[in-house]
């Protein structure tokens, strides 16, 4: 019994510095989050008013100046909620009687990935639709020669808890599991592997 026990340790063990991983749980979908951030740019279409028809900025207090209104927070809004606030304050001011508004989101760069340690260039990247972890570490330069590519820490905010998953990147580059799709506010932390 103690030669099956032991042959059992040992074939872990190799296993386990081989990479072998042979399940792997990928983290729940990230939370839907379309709101605006300070530094976003979008455009402002008031029907039949040429004048309020603009492009904005998010400034660094989370508002725009807004024509009449002065200023008006939106960060942290949908488009959608953006454009009903505007609306409710034209009408609501008497402004306009009938106001219709658009918004239409031109940049997003209030929407950041955080790639830290061991990848060629470690920092802040622009969040985009449907990136996933490998697009953010290539984004990233890449693993370095010292990384653990199947055991990447990848941190994420769900209802305001934060949890951190074990992502097998080398094995997903492999097509052995299916990539995790990334979102606003994730942190990717690419561990030195143990010698």
């Amino acid at each position: 019994m103690a030669v099956i026990a032991a042959l059992f340790f040992a074939s872990a063990s190799l296993g386990a510095m081989c990479g072998g991983i042979g399940r792997f749980d990928p983290p729940p979908p990230p939370p839907d989050n379309n709101s605006l951030g300070i530094g976003d740019i979008f455009q402002v279409r008031v029907f039949n008013e040429p004048d309020l028809s603009q492009e904005y900025r998010i400034a660094p207090d989370g508002t725009i100046d807004f024509p009449y209104l002065s200023r008006i927070r939106v960060a942290g809004l949908e488009p959608s909620q953006v454009a009903d606030r505007i609306q409710s304050e034209l009408r609501d001011r008497r402004i306009l009687t009938a106001p219709q508004v658009s918004v239409f989101v031109r940049e997003v760069s209030s929407r950041k990935i955080d790639v830290v340690g061991q990848v060629a260039r470690p920092g802040s990247l622009t969040f985009s639709p449907s990136m996933t972890i490998v697009q953010a570490i290539s984004g990233a330069g890449g693993f370095t020669p010292l990384a653990n590519r199947d055991r990447v820490l990848l941190t994420r905010t769900y209802a305001g808890t934060r949890r951190t998953f074990v992502i097998p990147v080398q094995s997903i580059i492999e097509g052995r599991f299916a990539n995790v799709v990334v979102a606003p506010g994730d942190v990717i932390n690419v561990a030195e592997n143990p010698l």
